[in-house]
C-alpha cells in the first residue's frame, strides 16, 4: 500500500506541474480565490523559502537518503500502524517528486500560492508536510499514551 501512496504522490505532483508548465509562463500568477489563493508559477532553486539556493546535488543526495531510510524502516513498521505507514509513504513520494524536478531542471516547480503566507509550494511539498505533521502527531500522542513499565513494577514484594 505504501508504494501505491508514494506513486500516487509522485504522479499527482508531476501531473500538476506539467499542467502548470504547459499553460503558464514562469512568473505568471492567476487568481483562483482573489486575495487568498493563486496559481503562481515559479521555479525554486533551493529548499523552503529558497534556502540553500542552487545546491541541486546536495538536495538530490538528501532526497535519496530520505527515501532510502524510509524504504529501510517502512517494512519494520507494523501493518496496524497504517497512518504512520501512510505518512512515511507520503514523505517518500514528495521527496521523489521534488527530486525529479531537481534532476530535470535544477530547480523545483512551485505553484500553490496562498496569500496568507509568502511561501509558494507544490503537491510534493504538501505531501511531505502532511506526512511530517502526521509523524510528529503520532510520536507526540504515542509518547503520552505509552507508559513503560519495568519488570516487577506495580507488583508488591512479599515479606
Amino acid at each position: 500500500m505504501g508504494f501505491l501512496i508514494a506513486l500516487a504522490v509522485v504522479l499527482l505532483d508531476q501531473g500538476t506541474k506539467f499542467l502548470v508548465q504547459s499553460r503558464m509562463v514562469e512568473g505568471m500568477s492567476v487568481p483562483v480565490i482573489p486575495h487568498f489563493f493563486y496559481l503562481t508559477y515559479i521555479k525554486n532553486p533551493g529548499a523552503a523559502f529558497g534556502m540553500l539556493a542552487y545546491r541541486t546535488q546536495f538536495f538530490v543526495v538528501i532526497s535519496l537518503l530520505v527515501v532510502g531510510v524510509i524504504a529501510y524502516y517502512y517494512p519494520k513498521v507494523p501493518r496496524e500502524w497504517g497512518l504512520l505507514r501512510a505518512a512515511l509513504a507520503m514523505q517518500a513520494g514528495g521527496a521523489l517528486g521534488n527530486m525529479v524536478d531537481r534532476i530535470r531542471y535544477g530547480r523545483v516547480v512551485d505553484f500553490l500560492d496562498f496569500h496568507v503566507w509568502s511561501y509558494i509550494f507544490n503537491v510534493a511539498d504538501a505531501a511531505i508536510t502532511i506526512g511530517s505533521v502526521i509523524l510528529a502527531f503520532y510520536f507526540i500522542a504515542g509518547s503520552k499514551n505509552e507508559k513503560e513499565v519495568s519488570p516487577g513494577e506495580g507488583q508488591q514484594s512479599e515479606g
